[in-house]
């Protein structure tokens, strides 16, 4: 990410751009989107584009603007290095961002496909016969953040532009946060999933739901109820994922937790211990969901803040500065599992300061010896296959991917990554739904009964030194 003008910019491909792109290129299939080169990484050098580009099929190439445009082309032929034109009938020309508003637009060649790129050894990505889109030669040096690319665009020789130009494009300049290609590939769900042993029918649905209804706490530490803290970014689906445990044990969609955003900040604005009830009766469940305000860069919980949660001083519907803060907790006023809801289309993009937060309360719980997972919400819109049928979530390379991501961002192993989906613009029960998410909540209460294993072994360790002492 970059800083222009007070304002940031991030300068990578998002996910609802991939989609955009993935449909220029042949709406009946989906693409993954693997980066070969990015000028602020590899450097703005003709050598290293062609180095890391040349023989490697179809690729995209993006530029970032210091006016918060998002423009570039596409190539189904593989780039070369031997100074001459290729035919593509596929390429085309497209934008996606325009001073900072997304403004899509696909610019098709007009000449059959010739002269559709030119490769030489000293030119980085260039596209058409005038020269439509030739972004630079030879090395370019950074000027502070910016890359003032030596390159032109005389757009409208090989592509038509419909009635857009190099003003409306580039805003008649060719200054760059960044350039990136990526490698574009056709998109095919794996033969085999990378979790396997789940069954999405109504009576595998039944199984999980009753062993998550009769979870019973470990016996001999006094506990009644499980704690398990919810900690994420705002909007990232904290809130949501306490309402679809609850929809699916009340029998329809609930919204008893408020959902959403103000102005971007939380609207969770006290801490709540949730309880889930068994239906509409008084009976309720083993363990409680502990909603937590959403972590902003400068609002939300710190790290000190996270210590008083784990350790059980904070009571129901505490405020700052409010009364009833808890001197003497005990253990069942204390946090069992800590569960990090991430935003799987914004993995990318979470603030610096948010995961710098993130990851400083991480120390603090791993003192404790309490377990971690991450509760990876919204896959549906990272993977177009999961989102038409989400029975596909462990057949999809994305999904996958993304979790890998995450588990080396969060320093924990990929197990601890449980891809859901909450119930957002549903207005009915969702089977598979319900199955990802009662999936994700038995494995955190496996996780719990680890942490409490644990803990007794302590306490007997300890009631052990006490006896030999005396004796």
């Amino acid at each position: 990410m970059e800083l222009i003008a007070g304002n940031i910019m991030t300068t990578n491909l998002k996910q609802p751009d991939k989609v955009q792109l993935s449909t220029w290129i042949d709406p009946s299939k989906r693409h993954n989107f693997t980066l070969l080169y990015k000028i602020s990484r590899d450097g703005c050098n003709a050598q290293t584009f062609h180095s890391l580009c040349d023989n490697k099929g179809p690729t995209v190439t993006v530029l970032y603007n210091t006016s918060e445009s998002v423009y570039g082309a596409y190539t189904a032929v593989s780039w070369q290095s031997n100074g001459s034109y290729s035919i593509d009938a596929k390429a085309f020309l497209f934008k996606l961002k325009y001073n900072g508003t997304a403004h899509s637009m696909k610019f098709p060649n007009k000449t059959d496909g010739k002269k559709a790129i030119y490769g030489h050894a000293n030119y980085g990505p260039t596209f058409g016969s005038g020269y439509d889109l030739y972004c630079f030669s030879g090395t370019i040096n950074k000027s502070g953040i910016i890359f003032p690319l030596n390159g032109s665009a005389t757009l409208g020789y090989a592509y038509d532009m419909q009635g857009q130009d190099y003003n409306t494009v580039m805003n008649g300049h060719l200054e760059v946060l960044d350039l990136e290609v990526y490698s574009v590939q056709e998109r095919m769900l794996l033969q085999k999933p990378w979790i396997r042993n789940v069954d999405w029918s109504q009576k595998f649905e039944q199984e999980i739901k009753e062993k998550v209804a009769t979870y019973k706490p470990l016996p001999g530490l006094d506990l009644q109820q499980r704690r398990i803290l919810l900690v994420g970014q705002v909007g990232a689906g904290k809130s949501s994922y306490f309402n679809t445990v609850n929809s699916i044990f009340r029998g329809h969609i609930s919204s008893q937790a408020n959902v959403g955003t103000t102005e971007q900040h939380s609207l969770t604005t006290s801490y709540r211990m949730y309880e889930i009830h068994d239906g509409y009766g008084s009976k309720t469940f083993n363990f409680r969901l502990c909603d937590t305000r959403g972590l902003e860069e400068n609002q939300g919980i710190d790290d000190q803040d996270i210590c008083y949660l784990l350790d059980g001083h904070v009571p129901d519907r505490y405020q700052p500065d409010a009364l009833g803060f808890v001197k003497n907790p005990m253990q069942s006023d204390k946090i069992h599992c800590v569960a990090f809801v991430l935003d799987a289309s914004d993995v990318d993009d979470i603030p610096e300061k948010v995961l710098e937060r993130i990851k400083a309360m991480q120390p603090r719980m791993n003192h404790r010896g309490i377990p971690q997972v991450v509760l990876l919400t919204k896959i549906d819109e990272i993977c177009e296959e999961t989102s038409e049928d989400l029975s596909n979530v462990f057949f999809s390379t994305v999904v996958k991917e993304c979790v890998d991501k995450v588990a080396s961002l969060m320093g924990l192993p990929r197990s601890h990554i449980l891809p859901v989906k909450n119930y957002e613009c549903e207005v009915e029960l969702d089977q598979n739904i319900n199955i990802l998410a009662l999936l994700s909540l038995r494995r955190i209460l496996n996780f719990v009964d680890d942490f409490l294993f644990n803990k007794s072994d302590e306490i007997a360790a300890e009631k052990m030194k006490r006896l030999k002492v005396s004796d």
